[in-house]
């Protein structure tokens, strides 16, 4: 049975005794450090401004179900915590935001792949998509920030592997890769046919970042010659409906 966290309201002015003192203290350390930082603040960061008995998980529960009745929540995201505009508010406070340019089928389809699939390699994403993928739409996912080179497969012409970002957790506001939804999941969700093949399976994702064991670093001078942006056919449908 979960324990509820009890209510703090950081404004009530009665006096605290001792506990309640430094819980107020903590919490409010907490909101200043999320607050003030655009990315997810990760536990030892928190620690760092914490008591050394800080029980962190708990104390952002506290913060969190203070926060939930508001217009902005806290919300674990890529490994840690920050500030997000609450899910039914995000139409209002979206409004006279500049439209974001959405990403090609092709784009989607690559991303999704190399989520599932990382560590993967072009060829790998090719064979799986079923049709050719331009460096193109690979460099724009680069650009995005969410996915990035993570080394070479141990392999004929040492081909790069692919994966994604923190930056990719907190665009699609999970805490961790294999929080992306599985196959029943996408069932409910309309994503996938119910009457999927028989012995069909979605690989469970990890982003972990150290290298696999067919994997080998890469190497930093020719870090630059990789992303540097080519002429390079579009993708088998990159212009399909």
């Amino acid at each position: 049975m979960t324990r509820a966290a009890p209510r703090i309201d950081l404004f009530d002015v009665r006096p605290l005794d001792e506990r309640e003192a430094a819980l107020v203290r903590d919490l409010r350390i907490a909101e200043a450090l999320l607050f003030g930082s655009a990315l997810p603040v990760d536990p030892g960061t928190l620690a760092a401004h914490l008591g050394k008995d800080t029980d962190i998980p708990a104390l952002m529960d506290v913060l969190a179900a203070d926060y939930a009745r508001r217009g902005v929540n806290v919300v674990r995201v890529a490994g840690g915590w920050m500030l997000r505009t609450a899910p039914d508010l995000a139409e209002v406070a979206g409004a006279g935001a500049p439209e974001l340019r959405k990403l090609s089928r092709a784009a989607t389809e690559v991303l999704a792949i190399i989520a599932y699939h990382q560590p993967v390699t072009r060829a790998e994403i090719e064979e799986i998509r079923g049709v050719s993928t331009s460096k193109g739409t690979l460099d724009v996912l680069l650009e995005t920030g969410w996915v990035r080179l993570r080394g070479r497969r141990r392999a004929p012409g040492r081909p790069v592997t692919y994966g994604t970002t923190p930056a990719f957790l907190v665009h699609f506001g999970l805490d961790a890769v294999h929080d992306l939804p599985g196959i029943e999941e996408m069932k409910g969700a309309g994503l996938l046919d119910p009457r999927v093949p028989s012995g069909f399976a979605i690989p469970l994702p990890s982003d972990d970042d150290r290298l696999r064991d067919d994997e080998e670093p890469l190497e930093p001078e020719l870090l630059d010659l990789i992303l540097t942006p080519e002429p390079d056919a579009p993708d088998a449908d990159e212009d399909a409906p």
